[in-house]
């Protein structure tokens, strides 16, 4: 099978070189109400024409606001550590022709390449949710690319604002190492997961960790938003691998490399995939009508339910086609359903195919769905999804349908679906 990439991998070498792509964890192939400019599910970062990537040069220790301005005035990119209200140091940044700097966050200043806002559990649109107060920073991180091969990407927390400057103020956590340099944490921290194994299916979770501004890795603070680091862990790296998990708080995305993506169904797959299903023509086990999964864009838009539209019994996997019996709770008549198959109780939902191919580990066919939402994918697939632990809110984690974002089941995070096959 050729997926979209290796079309792109076998084309002359004009094409730009691609680094990777950055997906965010909760939108099934887009966002609901479709992509727009910058801010959009996925971002594929791609070589530059010009080398915009910078690297650390010299340091200036500032005792006036007059000393501050005089360095900013150069229009260089800078990173301010402020001390105290009278000692401020500067690390001034300058030009790296090998290197590309791709930078994330809330802003839609034009420093920003990926503008990403607040994943709402469901498939909603953060930007249409009312989220009192977003977590995510406006400047949150940057992702650095080498521009020759292996093409090593880098992760390092915040990004350059549009004066090029990041700015850590007197409450921000940062130090002076012991080789002299300075470095610090965003308020909310960017966390990241790598993947023991790279991404496939016989890959097991990673450790959550944190990246400084200068990239350097260290174990999670107490608290989210504590002013104390935690300990530097020397043998891990802040370079991504196909698979890495990085949190912003608030917004989770996936790294998936080039090489990785080639590996990954297309979209062409999927549709393939969802077509042979409905060819079987499975049937509803009771009232034996035909099912059929709704097209790959009404999948994507969880769009108003079809008539065909298969419905399982979570507890047991039965599939059926929706009916109104079988009510155990009147106050939430689908929570607790009894399955006319095998009386088992528990939830009654649609199903929805898993539209974004980057979130499946393997080309399998759509087997299995996660609980409690219903988005079906590959059994493998589901499998290494509900065993990674995602950060929820300052502290927790827990396993979550990357479809969606919804909090997996923690006694049953998938369910094999039964498929009834037609009787003529």
């Amino acid at each position: 099978m050729f997926s979209s990439s290796q079309e792109e991998h076998c084309a002359p070498s004009k094409d730009p070189v691609k680094y990777g792509e950055l997906v965010v964890l909760g939108y099934n192939g887009s966002l609901p109400n479709g992509d727009r400019g910058r801010r959009k599910s996925r971002f594929a970062l791609f070589k530059r024409t010009k080398a915009n990537g910078v690297k650390p040069s010299s340091v200036h220790i500032l005792n006036t606001p007059q000393d501050s301005k005089a360095v900013n005035c150069k229009g260089q990119h800078s990173i301010s550590y402020t001390l105290s209200r009278h000692q401020t140091v500067v690390v001034e940044y300058s030009h790296d022709k090998d290197t590309d700097m791709f930078q994330i966050g809330r802003s839609t200043e034009n420093p920003i390449d990926f503008v990403v806002t607040d994943t709402v559990a469901g498939g909603q649109d953060g930007e249409d949710t009312q989220i009192t107060q977003s977590t995510i920073s406006r400047f949150a991180c940057r992702v650095v690319c080498e521009r020759n091969p292996p093409y090593t990407a880098r992760i390092y927390a915040a990004g350059f604002d549009s004066s090029k400057n990041i700015f850590l103020g007197e409450k921000a956590a940062k130090w002076k190492n012991p080789d002299g340099h300075m470095d610090g944490l965003t308020t909310n921290g960017v966390l990241v997961m790598h993947p023991k194994g790279g991404f496939m299916e016989e890959s097991k979770p990673g450790v959550w960790r944190e990246i400084s501004v200068c990239g350097d890795v260290y174990t999670l603070r107490e608290t989210r938003s504590a002013q104390t680091p935690g300990k530097l862990v020397e043998n891990e790296s802040n370079i991504l691998q196909d698979g890495s998990l990085v949190d912003l708080c608030g917004a989770t995305l996936l790294w998936r490399t080039a090489e990785g993506l080639f590996h990954t169904p297309t979209q062409k797959h999927l549709e393939a995939l969802r077509q042979e299903i409905n060819a079987a023509r499975p049937q509803c086990p009771v009232g034996l009508n035909t099912l059929a999964f709704p097209s790959m864009q009404r999948s994507r838009a969880l769009s108003s339910l079809e008539d065909k539209q298969p419905w399982v019994y979570l507890a047991c996997g039965h599939v059926h086609g929706y009916h109104n019996w079988g009510h155990r709770s009147e106050r939430e008549p689908n929570t607790q359903r009894e399955c006319p198959m095998c009386r088992v109780v528990g939830p009654y939902v649609p199903l929805w195919l898993g539209c974004e191919p980057a979130f499946y580990v393997d080309t399998g066919a759509p087997t299995h769905a996660f609980v409690p939402c219903g988005h079906v994918c590959s059994e493998k697939s589901v499998k290494y999804w509900s065993e990674i632990p995602l950060p929820h809110g300052t502290h927790a984690f827990h396993a979550a349908c990357p479809f969606c974002a919804t909090q997996l089941s923690p006694s049953q995070g998938w369910s094999k679906l039964i498929f009834q096959g037609p009787v003529d």
